[in-house]
C-alpha cells in the first residue's frame, strides 16, 4: 500500500473525540506564535494539513476554543484536547494536531512559522522557516516541495 493509500486514525488524549486521515498530508507545520504555545502548555504546536475531503470524524463532538473568528479550534468536550482546526478563508483544509495521530513518531515539522516568538531554546528539524506565516503565494511551492521531499 502506497502512503497515498495509507489511512491514520487519531483521536484525543481521553478517546472520547476519535477521527482518520486519508493519504499523506499536503505538508507539515510548527508554528512558535504564543497562541499556540499558551493552547499548547508547549514551545510550539505541531500540525498536518489534510484537505477536507479526506477528514472524518468517527466518533464524539468536538467543540470550538480559541479566541480568533476566522481560526476555528475544534477541541473534545471531556479532556479539552485540542484536536483540529479549520482556517476560514484558507480553503477547505483541516489542520490535524500531528500528536493527536496514533502514529506520530515518524513525524516531523517541515516548515515553521512565527519563529519571531519562538522560545530561544526551541529547535525543530523543519526545512524551511518563516518569521511569521508563509505569504499564500509561497504555498504552492512549499506543497509541491513537501509533496516530493521524504518528510
Amino acid at each position: 500500500m502506497s502512503e497515498s493509500d495509507a489511512v491514520h486514525e487519531g483521536g484525543c488524549r481521553c478517546g472520547a473525540l476519535r477521527f482518520k486521515v486519508h493519504g499523506r498530508p499536503m505538508i507539515t507545520m510548527a508554528c512558535h506564535c504564543t497562541g499556540c504555545q499558551r493552547m499548547t502548555a508547549s514551545a510550539f504546536s505541531l500540525s498536518s494539513l489534510y484537505p477536507e475531503t479526506v477528514f472524518e470524524l468517527l466518533s464524539g463532538e468536538p467543540v470550538i476554543g480559541g479566541l480568533r473568528a476566522d481560526l476555528k479550534h475544534f477541541f473534545c468536550p471531556s479532556c479539552m484536547s485540542w484536536v483540529f482546526t479549520r482556517w476560514e478563508g484558507m480553503g477547505p483544509f483541516v489542520n490535524v494536531r500531528s500528536t493527536m495521530l496514533d502514529d506520530c513518531q515518524s513525524y516531523r515539522p517541515f516548515i515553521e512559522s512565527y519563529t519571531c516568538e519562538k522560545l530561544a531554546w526551541a529547535e525543530t528539524p523543519a526545512r524551511h522557516s518563516f518569521e511569521k506565516f508563509p505569504e499564500r503565494e509561497d504555498f504552492p511551492r512549499l506543497l509541491a516541495e513537501f509533496a516530493e521531499s521524504d518528510f
